[in-house]
């Protein structure tokens, strides 16, 4: 008997080895070898990581929601084929979920300021603006302001680029400031210069930074200034986002986790049922 209490519990060991081994390609997307493991088990934890991972998401839409020009992030969730790449074909395998991050850039809605600063960009492109550091970024957040040094910046003290440059008014010149809806700028009649718009030829592309900025480092983009762009002052872009649909997103978040965390309980209570079955025989 005890010999083969000892097979048994040789076999509920095995088991164990068999429901945890895993194999996850180096971007992160799971395999896991359907001979090997639960497969069901491992495709609720890869979909409460994704949950998770949409989360985050939503949280950042949920926090920008306010900021003009802001563009919301979307999850979309890769097959669940998509880790057979590269395996033998005698080989039964089953990829795992993966959820990835994308920005849409749809337009949000303008609304009227009637700020002489304030601009929005009535179709694609991108104002050019200058950070700290001295590296270009790009924004459709146009609610702009003057500095006491006489340049067009954003909120965040960021210079906005003009083909001259930056912009360089009299800030004792009391006259208004006028932008065009071709981007020229004057002040009592005196050109200033044209707002730099930037479009890409695949705005997805561009790296979030934060606060509606982005940067092209992306070596696949090619930035071309728009000639003839249509512009509106005295308005700004909002965001393509509310917070009533981040929160409706929310709750489906939620309800997909808890569906997911009952599978997986359910699978650890039939893991527990077997082992102890095997390793105390009758």
């Amino acid at each position: 008997m005890r010999s083969q209490t000892a097979d048994f519990s040789k076999a509920g060991r095995r088991l164990v080895k068999k429901e945890v081994e895993s194999v996850f390609w180096p971007d992160g997307t799971g395999v896991a070898t359907q001979e090997d493991v639960n497969v069901s088990l491992y495709q609720a934890a890869a979909a409460l990581n994704a949950n998770n991972k949409w989360q985050e998401v939503i949280s950042e839409n949920l926090a920008s929601a306010s900021i003009p020009g802001y563009k919301k992030q979307a999850v979309s969730f890769d097959s669940v084929q998509s880790g057979m790449m590269g395996l033998a074909k005698s080989q039964s395998r089953v990829g795992l979920p993966n959820a990835t991050a994308q920005t849409v850039f749809s337009p949000g809605e303008m609304r009227r300021t009637e700020g002489k600063t304030d601009v929005a960009i009535d179709g694609s492109g991108f104002f050019e603006i200058q950070l700290a550091n001295g590296a270009t970024a790009y924004t459709r957040d146009g609610e702009f302001q003057v500095n006491p040094q006489g340049q067009l910046v954003t909120k965040a003290g960021q210079v906005v680029a003009t083909d001259r440059g930056v912009g360089n008014f009299d800030s004792k010149d009391l006259s208004p400031i006028s932008i065009s809806a071709t981007g020229e700028i004057s002040q009592g009649g005196v050109n200033k210069g044209k707002l730099k718009i930037v479009e890409f030829n695949d705005p997805r592309l561009l790296t979030n930074i934060g606060g509606g900025c982005y940067l092209a480092n992306n070596p696949n983009l090619t930035p071309k200034t728009v000639a003839s762009p249509s512009l509106r002052q005295g308005y700004i872009e909002m965001s393509n986002t509310t917070a009533v649909s981040e929160m409706a997103n929310l709750i489906s978040v939620m309800r997909t986790f808890e569906a997911n965390q009952k599978t997986i309980q359910l699978n650890d209570d039939r893991m527990n049922k077997a082992i102890s079955e095997l390793g105390n025989p009758a």
